[in-house]
C-alpha cells in the first residue's frame, strides 16, 4: 500500500535545485507541482489496486467461542486460520481539503477462507468435528484521512482517521450438521465482522508509518552529473483543496552538495497556472531561475569554456580566410591553422515571456595562431548572442534546441592591428551556426529531468507560457499495473538540424567530452 500512496504524494516531488558557492538560502519554492483532479483519480485507482494487492492475503486472528446449543448443551467452537483471500472495491472517491487528504471506498465485498472445529461433552464421551468455509463480507468500507506537514524541507505524513465498517456477513459451511451452521453464525458472525474490521485499520496504520518513513528518506539533492545536482527539498505544506493537490519545492540547480540560492532572484507573485489545462493530469511550472542557475551553475564549474580548432577543416580556421578581415595576422602569419578559445563571461540570460523563451549568451572568443607547437593568442572579441529557445518533452526530460535571432560584437583587444569587424561579421555567424549552435544544442537535447518518480514518464505534453515561468501540462495512461509508461510525441530532430551538427568543429571542454 505504501508504493502507491506515494505515488499520490509525491509523483510531483522530485525536481530540480539550487546555485553556487557563494549565495544564500532561501525560502521561496521555484518548481510547482499540481495533481488535478484527474491526476488525483488516476493515483487514487492506482493506489486501491495496489493497497488490495497489498493488503492479501491477510491473516485474521483465531476466534474462540463457548455457546449454549438448544438439546446439545455448551459447545467450544474456534475458527483457525481466518483469512482474506481477495476484496473488491465498486465505488471509491477522493477529497482534497481541510483537514488533509480523504479517501474512501465503498460498496466492497471480501472473501474468506477459515477452518472451523468444535467439541463437546455429554456424561459418556467426548465429541468433536471440524471442517472449512468461506465467508462472504458485503457492504464493507473503508477509509482514512492524512495530513501533510513540511518539516525541514521533508514532507511529515500523519493519520488523523481511519475506520473499517462491514454491513454484512454470510457464512458457508463445508460439513457439519444444520444445528452447528446456526450455532457458528450466532456466535461469530459479529466476532468475523470486528475482526475484518480491526485487522484492514490496523493494516492501514502499519502502512501509513512505512509511508511516512518513506517520505523522510526521500533525498534531499538529486545528482545530474559530476557538477549539478537538484535541489529537491519541499520549501512549504502541500495545498490541498477541492480540485487539486500543489506543491512546491525549491526548484534551483545547485553544485553537488551545495544549497545555496541567490538572493536576488526575483520569484514573483504566484499566478493560477493550471486552469490552461483542466483536462490534464498534471501542471509543472518551472520559474525561469531554475534555468538560470543552471547556467550558473556550470559557469562556476568551469564548464563554459570551449576549445574549437581544425580538426573538421573548416576554412575560416586558416588565416587565409582572415586575409581581408585582419590584414596583419595574414600577412605575419600566412596560411598557418588557427584555433578558438569561446569562454562565457557570465551565466546565460534566460527570460520566460509570453510568447516564448529568450536566451543571451556573452562569450569571449579568442583567437589563436598555431605556430609550430606555439598556440599564440592575436586578438579577442567579445560577443553577445541573442536566441530563442524552444523546449521540448522527451519522455520524462525536458530538453530544447536554441536558434541563433541575432548577435552583436566588439574588438575587446588585438596584438597584431586592427580588425575589420564589419567584415568579420560573416565569419562570426558561420561559427555560430555551424559550430556553436549546434554544439549546444546537442547537450540541451539530452535534456534535464522533470519530477517524476521511477517508471513514468509524460504523455500529450502540452506547454503554455506566463510573464516568468514555463508550466508544462500532461495526462498519464496506465500500461500495465504499477508499471506505467507516460510519454509525449516526440519533435523529431529535422535534417537541417542533423547536417548541421555533422559540420560542427571539434570541440572540448574541461567538463564534458562531446561524442562527435
Amino acid at each position: 500500500m505504501a508504493h502507491p500512496l506515494f505515488f499520490l504524494v509525491v509523483c510531483l516531488v522530485l525536481a530540480p535545485a539550487a546555485a553556487a558557492h557563494d549565495l544564500q538560502s532561501n525560502e521561496e519554492g521555484y518548481i510547482s507541482l499540481l495533481l488535478s483532479n484527474k491526476g488525483v483519480d488516476f493515483a487514487k485507482d492506482v493506489l486501491i489496486n495496489k493497497a488490495v494487492s497489498t493488503i492479501i492475503p491477510l491473516q485474521l486472528p483465531d476466534i474462540e467461542k463457548s455457546v449454549k446449543i438448544p438439546l446439545i448443551g455448551k459447545v467450544h467452537m474456534i475458527l483457525s486460520n481466518i483469512t482474506i483471500y481477495s476484496v473488491n472495491i465498486s465505488s471509491s472517491y477522493v477529497e482534497t481539503g481541510n483537514p488533509g487528504l480523504v479517501l474512501v471506498a465503498s460498496g466492497a465485498t471480501a472473501s474468506l477462507s477459515m477452518k472451523w472445529a468444535y467439541s463437546y461433552s455429554t456424561w459418556l464421551i467426548v465429541i468433536s468435528d471440524s471442517g472449512d468455509a468461506s465467508v462472504q463480507v458485503k457492504g464493507m468500507e473503508v477509509g482514512l484521512t492524512v495530513a501533510f506537514k513540511e518539516q525541514g524541507g521533508t514532507l511529515e505524513l500523519s493519520l488523523l482517521d481511519c475506520g473499517c465498517h462491514v454491513q454484512d456477513i454470510t457464512i458457508k459451511l463445508n460439513g457439519g450438521a444444520s444445528w452447528l451452521y446456526q450455532g457458528i453464525v450466532d456466535a461469530f458472525q459479529g466476532s468475523i465482522g470486528s475482526a475484518v474490521e480491526n485487522a484492514i485499520s490496523k493494516k492501514i496504520k502499519e502502512e501509513i508509518v512505512k509511508l511516512d518513513s518513506l517520505l523522510q528518506s526521500l533525498p534531499k539533492q538529486i545528482p545530474i552529473d559530476h557538477v549539478a545536482a537538484l535541489n529537491a527539498t519541499f520549501v512549504d505544506s502541500p495545498a490541498l483543496s477541492n480540485s487539486f493537490i500543489e506543491l512546491e519545492i525549491n526548484g534551483l540547480f545547485t553544485a553537488t552538495d551545495d544549497f545555496a540560492v541567490p538572493r536576488n532572484y526575483d520569484k514573483g507573485k504566484k499566478s493560477s497556472l493550471f486552469n490552461n489545462c483542466p483536462a490534464k493530469m498534471i501542471g509543472i511550472s518551472l520559474h525561469e531561475d531554475v534555468f538560470n542557475t543552471a547556467g550558473l551553475v556550470y559557469l562556476n564549474a568551469g564548464c563554459m569554456h570551449w576549445i574549437v580548432d581544425n580538426s573538421l577543416n573548416h576554412s575560416f580556421l586558416n588565416t587565409a580566410a582572415w586575409k581581408y578581415v585582419y590584414p596583419q595576422l595574414y600577412l605575419q602569419y600566412p596560411n598557418h591553422d588557427m584555433s578558438l578559445n569561446i569562454s562565457a563571461t557570465s551565466s546565460p540570460a534566460v527570460k520566460i515571456a509570453k510568447n516564448g523563451i529568450n536566451v543571451t549568451i556573452y562569450l569571449d572568443v579568442t583567437v589563436n595562431v598555431l605556430d609550430d607547437s606555439k598556440v599564440i593568442p592575436v586578438a579577442c572579441i567579445s560577443l553577445e548572442i541573442y536566441a530563442s529557445c524552444s523546449p521540448q518533452i522527451l519522455w520524462n526530460k525536458i530538453a530544447g534546441t536554441l536558434k541563433l535571432k541575432s548577435f552583436t560584437m566588439s574588438l575587446k583587444w588585438s596584438e597584431i592591428g586592427n580588425v575589420h569587424m564589419d567584415l568579420l561579421q560573416p565569419v562570426i555567424f558561420a561559427l555560430l551556426e555551424t559550430v556553436f549552435i549546434p554544439y549546444v544544442n546537442l547537450h540541451l537535447m539530452r535534456g534535464f529531468p522533470l519530477p517524476l518518480i521511477h517508471g513514468f514518464s509524460l504523455q500529450n505534453a502540452e506547454m503554455h507560457y506566463t510573464e516568468s515561468k514555463i508550466m508544462t501540462c500532461s495526462s498519464a495512461q496506465a500500461i500495465k499495473p504499477m508499471l506505467l509508461r507516460l510519454y509525449v510525441i516526440v519533435i523529431h530532430l529535422n535534417s537541417k538540424y542533423d547536417s548541421s551538427v555533422n559540420m560542427v568543429a571539434k570541440i572540448s571542454h574541461p567538463c564534458h567530452k562531446p561524442k562527435l
